[in-house]
């Protein structure tokens, strides 16, 4: 298929297409001119990967070209796993102090404790310790303390992606579903507790109508 074949079928537009392609985040198609090139299905599943990492996943382009990376390398899923984290991570901030060092010391014990195969170092950790971190700063020790309450859902939850990740068809398959699974199931774990809490205050006050949507500030009522 042409380009503006390539881009009905994906929604994307000719020039983000073709921006795709000078970053090197989609591979060229098949030259049959100097001007000409043919894609195929394989162009279609990478651009609304992209799509999916950059819109849904809320990467920037910089980290989804790191993804993409992870995805095109040879190495086992584990590895892929690692390099992904390393990729959507956000830095963690400073990294010294008494609460530092107080939170570190309870994510280390939460993996212990839980048998974890985790390093208190790894980038989801550093995430943990700084939200810890920032929760004690601000006095919230009841919300800290939901760290330990979460943990055996959150396990039951990567059980279940794992399950589902080690059905692919290939290694290839294998590495795309870790990807995926990891960058667009935070998405969906984020929107679904969003939900929930709408849903949960919903009844702590006793409101039996939907959510609506905030007003545009400056409407006018009719």
């Amino acid at each position: 298929m042409r380009m503006a074949e390539l881009s009905r079928r994906t929604g994307v537009p000719v020039p983000t297409i073709k921006y795709y392609l000078r970053e090197g985040l989609l591979l060229p198609g098949e030259r049959t001119s100097p001007n000409q090139a043919v894609y195929d299905d394989s162009h279609i599943r990478r651009l609304r990967m992209i799509r999916a990492l950059a819109d849904v996943g809320g990467l920037p382009i910089a980290k989804v070209r790191d993804v993409l990376d992870a995805v095109d390398s040879p190495e086992q899923p584990f590895e892929v796993l690692g390099a992904v984290q390393h990729s959507i991570e956000p830095p963690s901030g400073m990294r010294e102090g008494a609460l530092w060092e107080r939170a570190t010391g309870r994510v280390a014990r939460l993996l212990a404790d839980r048998g974890w195969h985790a390093n208190v170092n790894s980038p989801p950790a550093q995430t943990l310790v700084a939200a810890l971190v920032s929760l004690y700063e601000l006095d919230r020790e009841d919300l800290a303390d939901l760290v330990e309450r979460y943990a055996p859902h959150a396990e039951e939850i990567a059980e279940e992606d794992v399950k589902r990740v080690a059905r692919g068809r290939g290694i290839e398959d294998t590495v795309e579903g870790v990807v995926v699974g990891t960058v667009l199931g935070d998405a969906m774990l984020g929107a679904l507790r969003r939900l929930a809490h709408q849903h949960a205050t919903a009844n702590v006050l006793g409101v039996t109508a939907g959510y609506d949507e905030p007003k545009q500030s400056g409407s006018r009522r009719e």
